[in-house]
């Protein structure tokens, strides 16, 4: 039975999610503020969250990175807000779907669905292999856990997901668009995003841009891990 964490401060709203998203068979518990979604994250395993974004203490873009600082737990964006540009920003920085309001039970019950199948499968780099071997790091896409010469890495999930869609593909250079496409599963997106994730994985890996070991940047072409010479 799926946990959702449903953050929204209009108390009508909140009442109708909660009563509709509990006759769909799930465990539900709700907030109204930022700061007590934050404090239920920490404390309470959730599947997912549905997190609006006009929140009395903190707007709901500021907790989506607060939220992404302590959890991987998928997060559906719920909002009146339909600008483009901030959908996209929205995205990339770390929601997985994004709901425009008026819309119906159904219509979130699908999306939750959708969402939740992406997490509970490990995402795009679960695909069943054995353990991949590159260099010093050796990565179980079932087990979801890399090692970099005996060491366990801290990854994040996208983190683990970006590694381990490289790590399928050693040596070859994978377009910036392909692994929007397939890591991030977006159809469009620019190259902050996967710059951001690129960093803080190098740091986790002991190396920099400038001085690269496992992952190697080719300007304006993509991406490639291989092993150090």
């Amino acid at each position: 039975m799926p946990r959702v964490l449903v953050v929204e401060d209009d108390q009508f709203v909140r009442t109708a999610l909660i009563r509709h998203l509990t006759e769909a068979a799930h465990t539900v518990r709700s907030v109204g503020t930022a700061l007590e979604a934050l404090r239920e994250v920490a404390q309470v395993g959730f599947d997912v969250v549905v997190l609006d974004l006009g929140l009395p203490d903190l707007d709901g873009a500021e907790a989506l990175k607060m939220l992404r600082g302590i959890t991987d737990v998928p997060v559906i964006i719920a909002t009146a807000r339909d600008d483009e540009a901030e959908i996209v920003r929205l995205l990339h920085a770390g929601a997985d779907d994004y709901l425009v309001k008026p819309f119906s039970v159904e219509h979130l019950s699908a999306r939750m669905a959708a969402v939740l199948r992406r997490a509970r499968s490990g995402g795009p780099a679960d695909g069943g292999e054995g353990v991949l071997r590159v260099g010093g790091l050796a990565i179980d896409p079932l087990r979801r856990q890399a090692e970099l010469d005996g060491a366990v890495l801290d990854l994040t999930r996208r983190e683990f997901d970006l590694l381990a869609f490289l790590a399928q593909r050693p040596g070859v250079v994978v377009a910036r668009r392909e692994l929007l496409a397939e890591v991030w599963q977006q159809s469009y997106g620019d190259d902050q995003t996967i710059d951001v994730h690129l960093s803080w994985l190098r740091r986790k890996l002991g190396e920099t841009a400038a001085s690269p070991r496992y992952l190697h940047t080719l300007r304006g072409v993509g991406v490639k891990l291989e092993p150090p010479r």
